[in-house]
């Protein structure tokens, strides 16, 4: 992003920003909203239970976006114990990539319907330029945030798919030395080499899949 801000692409830089700040806050309302809904309010009792950006968005994590290409939200506060069935903490997880795969779907839809149905407001440039990005962008929010390595949601999701010989050996593993693995894919990822350009082909893949209209 630094990139368009270096070039003087001014406008594309606020809105691609602005894209991200919706699809982190929806991302972490998925979190907070599928925690309430299977008994633990922590997250509403801090004040996340809402879409209201500034309550979501982490200003570092912001910046890490616009410098680094990766960044982060503020984590959604949960307590496990009080979510009443056993795969609580997998649903709450999958919560927010399932919110990323949503606007997705309803972005390139809407696209979709608009050029299949010649609506002027939808077969715009500036209409085919804004939500074929926030497909992309939500697509690789959500694969992203799958994957099973560190403080990623994916390996919430992996500890409950796992058999129980193998779930707390991979605990153990990805607590000693998940988030540092994590680290140091994104740190070979910022000096060139191609350690995420997997999630940039499938989420092309996966447009194609979740066109319907």
């Amino acid at each position: 992003m630094l990139q368009l801000l270096q070039s003087g692409q001014y406008a594309a830089f606020i809105i691609i920003l602005f894209m991200i700040i919706f699809s982190l806050t929806l991302h972490e309302f998925g979190h907070a909203a599928s925690a309430k809904m299977l008994g633990d309010n922590t997250a509403e009792r801090m004040g996340r239970l809402n879409l209201n950006p500034l309550n979501h968005i982490d200003p570092i994590g912001l910046l890490a976006v616009v410098f680094i290409g990766f960044g982060f939200a503020k984590p959604v506060p949960i307590t496990p114990r009080n979510l009443k069935p056993k795969w609580g903490s997998a649903a709450v997880a999958a919560a927010g990539p399932f919110m990323n795969l949503l606007i997705a779907f309803v972005a390139i839809n809407l696209l979709a319907y608009g050029s299949k149905n010649g609506i002027a407001v939808l077969t715009s440039s500036t209409a085919y330029t804004v939500l074929t990005m926030l497909t992309v962008i939500n697509l690789l929010l959500m694969l992203f945030n799958l994957l099973p390595i560190g403080p990623l949601d994916g390996h919430y999701i992996m500890e409950w798919l796992l058999p129980k010989s193998l779930k707390y050996k991979y605990h153990q593993l990805n607590s000693n030395y998940g988030t540092k693995f994590f680290l140091a894919l994104i740190v070979l990822s910022i000096i060139g080499l191609p350690i995420f350009n997997f999630l940039s082909q499938y989420s092309l893949k996966l447009v194609r899949i979740i066109t319907i209209v």
